[in-house]
């Protein structure tokens, strides 16, 4: 059993100073994943700074129309949120879709941003994991890589990005607020989770110490209609083979604006802008959708058991681009 510290905080300040810049202490909420990878040994922290307390638990409609959501506002709260529901179905979709009902309760929205990947290999400590331990190899890439990316992949690491709930951000675009020992900043969620490339181990764009604070939705897309397809081995409580949200705009039958992001075959909450360009001023029709597909995929690079999810992330793409101009259609409908 290994020992460490445990401090609550009061406000952001106090958390923030309480951490520090010490990589060894980690911020804790829900702890859906923290804990369970302390326990494992993978993790391991001296100290834990409970966040609960902090006033982070709102989601408010900013004047500019965009919506801020509080870094510990659980993935429960913000699915069922009637602002969520009616403006960012996408995002609601995509939270109902990720783990189980008691997950749900606890995780949060910063936690669900910060979650670490599912690889059987990074959460077992006598693997070889460059994402875990750099320099010691990759054991994924030889070995059961079945549930493994096939898009953002490097020599030195092959890990997926697990978040339902990040697929549904990235297609309709974010900004992280961030605070941490050097002041406050600013980030777009797209450019917040990094690929492995050679420094597998550096997941994100977090400072030492640094905490986030909110999540500020983009504003809606006017009239789009918006899709969230999850294809796994079971109905529930699994992490995605391949999943697509998509966001669909249309006028006369013609795709005036198109959002894609896919989960489940990348290293990171994956925005296809080769798909969006593929859909721009095209006809809402199954062809461009499939061209669109083609677009998503052209540059994954499959391993020894995950080659099936090349051709699986087509049919999610073109499944959900098909639902999503369906929803479009009956939202512009005359009432």
């Amino acid at each position: 059993m290994r020992t460490f510290a445990y401090r609550t905080a009061d406000d952001v300040t106090q958390a923030v100073t309480t951490h520090g810049a010490d990589d060894q202490v980690a911020y804790v909420a829900g702890g859906t994943t923290l804990l369970d990878l302390v326990k494992l040994d993978v993790m391991r922290p001296t100290q834990l700074v409970d966040i609960n307390r902090l006033p982070l638990g709102e989601v408010e409609t900013l004047d500019d129309g965009r919506l801020r959501i509080g870094a510990t506002v659980t993935n429960t709260e913000l699915a069922h949120h009637p602002e969520v529901k009616a403006r960012y179905p996408l995002l609601s979709q995509a939270l109902l879709a990720g783990a189980s009902t008691q997950l749900r309760n606890m995780a949060t929205t910063a936690g669900n941003i910060m979650q670490r990947t599912r690889c059987p290999y990074y959460r077992d400590a006598s693997a070889a994991c460059n994402r875990r331990e750099p320099g010691s190899g990759c054991d994924a890439m030889h070995g059961i890589n079945r549930m493994h990316a096939v898009l953002g992949v490097s020599d030195q690491c092959i890990a997926t990005h697990p978040s339902d709930m990040c697929i549904a951000m990235a297609a309709i675009g974010a900004t992280l607020t961030l605070e941490g020992p050097d002041g406050k900043r600013e980030i777009a969620f797209n450019d917040f989770h990094r690929l492995p490339g050679d420094q597998p181990e550096k997941e994100h764009e977090l400072r030492p110490g640094e905490l986030i604070t909110y999540i500020t939705l983009d504003t809606p897309i006017e009239g789009a209609g918006a899709y969230y397809l999850k294809l796994r081995d079971r109905a529930s409580y699994e992490f995605a083979l391949a999943s697509a949200g998509a966001l669909v705009s249309i006028q006369d039958g013609v795709i005036h604006e198109a959002r894609l992001a896919l989960g489940g075959v990348a290293t990171k909450p994956w925005r296809s802008h080769e798909a969006e360009q593929a859909l721009h001023n095209q006809p809402a029709a199954v062809s461009t959708f499939e061209m669109a597909a083609e677009a998503a995929m052209q540059d994954a690079v499959p391993h020894e058991h995950n080659a099936f999810k090349i051709p699986l992330a087509r049919q999610a793409i073109v499944r959900a681009l098909r639902e999503a101009c369906k929803d479009a259609e009956n939202a512009n409908e005359p009432r």
